[in-house]
């Protein structure tokens, strides 16, 4: 959906296995329930899922209601410091794949994990949004040079 861009020509070879990680780390999500229960297995798959771009993108995956992988989707894309996150694009997405639960997930391009008071607000948004539907919000995780879970943190 979105091109990756690079500095050094071989992040592209690393590009490619993390790539190749986050498609084996969905692979286990499909067939073990527990994969994306975990935070420590699904904050390694969405740090390889959205490592390596320059601007913030917002994703979702999106889950049954054993909370196995249904789909990973990419949403919105922003700019180096910012992604406009629409709450209705996000129910539609739900109710295109008939998910039960989903969660979130964004970059912070400067490396910075820590949310933003606008991260929280969103999520409070979506969470409310998404609850009128009795979809449940399992967490919301930040990465940066590490991952920061919403649910770890007790924001949700």
């Amino acid at each position: 959906m979105h091109e990756k861009t690079y500095y050094f020509s071989g992040l592209a070879t690393a590009d490619r296995v993390l790539e190749a990680a986050a498609e084996i780390l969905a692979e286990r999500s499909t067939t073990q329930s527990d994969a994306l229960c975990n935070t420590k297995a699904t904050k390694a798959f969405v740090a390889c899922k959205l490592h390596g771009y320059e601007r913030e993108v917002f994703a979702v995956l999106l889950l049954d209601n054993q909370h196995r992988l249904i789909e990973f989707k990419e949403l919105f894309l922003g700019t180096i410091d910012a992604a406009s996150v629409y709450p209705r694009e996000v129910v539609k997405a739900v109710l295109a794949v008939n998910a039960a639960a989903v969660i979130f997930t964004h970059n912070h391009p400067s490396g910075e994990p820590e949310p933003s008071q606008a991260d929280k607000n969103i999520t409070t948004r979506l969470k409310d949004a998404l609850g009128l539907i009795d979809v449940r919000v399992l967490d919301h995780i930040v990465v940066g040079d590490t991952c920061v879970s919403f649910a770890e943190r007790g924001y949700l």
